[in-house]
């Protein structure tokens, strides 16, 4: 039995106040190793290369090792590539998902889509 498409478990792994891993910072991973660089990244992900370099520092400052190394821009280029702590993070964030969204014969993930509605009803206010 596959989950419910009305039950999505996102996860978070929190570093203090800061999300060290989420989807989307698996997701920027996976772009930099495609485009070699933060703001190719950012481009395919439709997202600022302030945005991409601010959850890129995040990630940087939140585990043992940097997750995303850079190299300055110059006549060769510049760029960036996924450490190999980087990619181990990644591989074992995406088990982890894997491994939850398999989780759909839990009864209380069927307690919970069994009580949602499919959309939601209509606003009584105004």
């Amino acid at each position: 039995m596959s989950a419910p498409s009305n039950i999505k478990l996102k996860i978070q792994l929190m570093c203090g106040d800061e999300i060290a891993m989420g989807p989307g910072k698996a997701d920027l991973l996976e772009a930099i190793r495609v485009h070699g660089s933060i703001s190719g990244a950012g481009r395919a992900m439709d997202m600022s290369y302030r945005r991409a370099w601010l959850l890129v520092d995040v990630m940087n400052r939140c585990w043992q090792g940097p997750l995303v190394e850079t190299s300055p821009g110059s006549s060769h280029g510049g760029g960036a590539k996924v450490t190999p702590l980087g990619e181990a993070v990644l591989a074992h964030y995406r088990a982890l998902q894997e491994r939850l969204s398999g989780a759909s014969d839990c009864p209380d993930e069927a307690a919970l889509a069994a009580a949602m509605l499919a959309l939601p009803r209509a606003s009584q206010k105004g």
